[in-house]
């Protein structure tokens, strides 16, 4: 059964593809912090190795929230890696080596890269497909990027 919500059929395809997008980021940005936790070396790797797995977590919580929300607009929401790799705007990158501070500015560019495309989006979810509740949920989003990438550049400092 479709979603009567007050949103029109078209839109909320469209919504959910641009949800989706962000689902395959969002998972792209989480591998990449599971990745810095498992191989991160250095005389900080005991406060790194632990910093990353709290990114990772949130990320975690992050992914579910947007995938939930694909599902209450009534479409699926992508989860192989095929997919999400079709789908992110951010790349996967081989790392020479595995300090902590390479870790950091590689997700902090993507965590910044993320924040910019919810950022130009926010409106577009209003505005174009008059979806304030999605509009609002990205708003958030953002917000806790902005948070985690906060965290990530205070290391680099």
């Amino acid at each position: 059964m479709e979603p009567n919500i007050g949103i029109k059929k078209d839109y909320l395809s469209q919504i959910s593809h641009e949800l989706a997008r962000i689902l395959a980021d969002e998972f792209l940005l989480y591998a990449k912090t599971r990745n810095a936790h498992w191989n991160v070396e250095g005389p900080d790797f005991h406060s790194k190795h632990v910093f990353f797995e709290q990114q990772y977590e949130e990320l975690d919580e992050i992914m579910d929230g947007v995938a939930e929300r694909i599902r209450s607009l009534g479409h699926y929401a992508p989860a192989t890696l095929k997919e999400y790799l079709a789908l992110t705007h951010l790349t996967e990158k081989s790392r020479s080596a595995n300090d902590g501070a390479g870790f950091i500015g590689e997700l902090l560019s993507d965590h910044e890269s993320l924040i910019i495309h919810l950022r130009e989006n926010i409106n577009r979810f209003a505005n174009d497909w008059h979806d304030q509740g999605t509009s609002d949920y990205i708003t958030g989003l953002m917000e806790q990027h902005e948070k985690m990438a906060w965290m990530l550049r205070a290391h680099l400092r």
